[in-house]
């Protein structure tokens, strides 16, 4: 199976808010509750091709809100981004955050009947862990029995120790630039400063810095480079503890937030030991740098790893600039070796909506782009909720501006989403016509990622060698998908350009060597349209004729 994991946020996914306002608080735009993504809302992503569910934010993190009455101690806002707060500011690793509950008591049981819910509609869950860092003012209040806190026993007298849990700016109280702490009793103190997750080791990170989190100590020492591993830190053993925990939920796998953060030895030691107690668990790692690719997969233990910066960036760039397509053979070169290995996505929390004006500005302008992301390997494939509505991302919601994005530290309602929910229907009858062509290519495709061989298991062939002198290499990208054991073969050409293009797509003498295609009469249809156009007698010299529209892609399945 290849996995299609569907991101989305619990909090903003199922609220209906119809006109949330900026800078609301939870009780003027509402929020979104785990207890509202039904069966038939799960059957639904079903449907839409979805095999893992990715639901952010659910872990508690801090936030404006008050749930004092609930034996939760309140945060200081001024450590806190955003009314609603960031899901990446973990506030107690062992609770659910009690604005998902309906019955905010029994917050842990209605995550736990999710659970069920997602299994029971045929899908895994995936759930965010976030080594890095904490946020400021972090504190269990429903700590396991022989755990201790994170901190508790550090020496705050010493920047680095194995030993501590955060690294300590000794004799310096946290001082953020062009961050307001407050005054008075309502001013927040932190003495010794501790430094800053985004590895700011300093007691003045500035507004941009992850100002709002601490950084996490894994026995490196980062004034000189040391590493620190024996023994075990107690860090180490902290956070596999958290993970062990979340793995007696039932959950089915972690994404792990910016995990090239953490020491890959770390990785090595605690992937190990989860996966000896539950070894189905998928571990993702958001990751940035490419020359750690191979060692956080051989070494690390990790199942997937994004490809932000070569697959995503340069799709992206393409679309937004122009950039040949050409440049997508480097792409599947640069991984070649680890191409499973790869998540591909064309958007998540982090990146531009692709209907944002700061991307493409038009849903239909990156069907050639999402056709390329889904089916250009067996990696998995990820979509963010609303993309598969062409959710612009135009709203300016507080805390995050109008920045292309949908926010993550405001409380919102989601434009294309509340028209899908339809009142707690989640039917096409609230969708207009543009949001319902959307969904259909988006479902058309997931499906055949896991419906026709090739594309669920088959090799790669890059046609772009064979067809220098025929194909604009600049608007136009080709490749097979082939898969051995039943013979069944694609091919996938995209055209990135702005006119429709009539081709003659070259398969040569190697193409049929290599994949071990077969010589004979084969029947063509276009998978995304399900058209049947005929008969062709493949052979090694053969041209493939193909026309594709403006901004498409076709997916051409030959069968015998």
């Amino acid at each position: 199976m290849k996995p299609i994991i569907y991101q989305l946020f619990p909090r903003w996914f199922t609220n209906a808010c119809p006109q949330p306002v900026p800078n609301g608080t939870i009780r003027q735009n509402g929020v979104g509750k785990l207890n509202e993504i039904t069966d038939d809302v799960l059957v639904k992503l079903r449907k839409l091709g979805v095999t893992h569910v990715w639901p952010t934010g659910v872990v508690e993190h801090a936030t404006q809100s008050d749930f004092s009455d609930y034996g939760i101690s309140p945060c200081n806002p001024h450590v806190v981004k955003g009314l609603a707060g960031s899901p990446y500011a973990i506030r107690d690793w062992y609770d659910i955050s009690p604005e998902l509950a309906v019955d905010v008591p029994s917050r842990m049981a209605e995550f736990e009947t999710f659970v069920e819910r997602v299994h029971h509609a045929g899908l895994k869950l995936i759930l965010d862990f976030v080594p890095n860092h904490v946020a400021r003012e972090y504190r269990s209040d429903v700590l396991p029995a022989n755990t201790a806190q994170l901190g508790d026993n550090d020496n705050c007298g010493m920047f680095f120790s194995p030993d501590n849990n955060f690294y300590y700016m000794v004799g310096e109280d946290f001082a953020p630039i062009d961050v307001d702490l407050g005054e008075g009793s309502g001013r927040y103190v932190e003495t010794p400063a501790r430094a800053t997750g985004n590895d700011c080791y300093s007691s003045s990170p500035c507004r941009n810095d992850w100002y709002e989190t601490v950084k996490l100590n894994y026995g490196v020492d980062p004034w000189n480079g040391s590493k620190h591993f024996e023994p075990i830190p107690d860090t180490w053993h902290k956070m596999l503890d958290i993970m062990l925990y979340w793995t007696g939920k039932g959950i089915d796998g972690f994404r792990c937030d910016m995990a090239h953060m953490v020491p890959v030895e770390f990785w090595h030691w605690a992937i190990d030991r989860v996966k000896q107690v539950a070894p189905q668990l998928i571990f993702i790692a958001e990751i940035y740098d490419v020359s750690l690719y191979r060692s956080y997969i051989g070494y690390g233990g990790f199942d997937y790893l994004y490809d932000k910066v070569t697959l995503y960036d340069t799709l992206f760039n393409i679309i937004k600039h122009g950039c040949s397509a050409r440049s997508l053979t480097s792409c599947w070169q640069t991984v070649d070796d680890i191409s499973d290995h790869m998540l591909n996505f064309l958007e998540n929390h982090d990146e531009l909506r692709i209907a944002s004006p700061q991307f493409a500005g038009d849903v239909s302008l990156a069907r050639p782009a999402v056709v390329v992301s889904a089916t250009i390997s067996r990696a998995p494939f990820m979509i963010y909720a609303g993309q598969e509505l062409g959710e612009k991302g135009v709203d300016a919601e507080g805390y995050s501006g109008a920045d292309g994005r949908t926010t993550i530290f405001d409380y919102w309602s989601v434009p294309s989403l509340r028209a899908w929910n339809h009142g707690g229907h989640f039917d096409l009858r609230g969708l207009s016509r543009v949001q319902r062509v959307t969904r259909r290519f988006y479902e058309r495709l997931l499906n055949l990622c896991n419906t026709v061989p090739a594309l669920e298991r088959g090799e790669m062939y890059d046609l772009m060698w064979l067809n220098g002198d025929t194909l604009s290499g600049d608007k136009i990208y080709a490749y097979l998908r082939h898969d051995r054991p039943t013979g069944d073969t694609v091919l996938i050409v995209a055209n990135f350009a702005d006119a429709d293009a009539v081709l003659n797509v070259r398969l040569g003498v190697h193409v049929f060597e290599h994949l071990g295609i077969t010589p004979h009469i084969y029947h063509m249809t276009e998978l995304m349209t399900d058209v049947a156009l005929g008969t062709i007698e493949l052979e090694p010299d053969v041209t493939v004729p193909v026309t594709v529209s403006a901004h498409n892609a076709v997916v051409l399945h030959l069968t015998k």
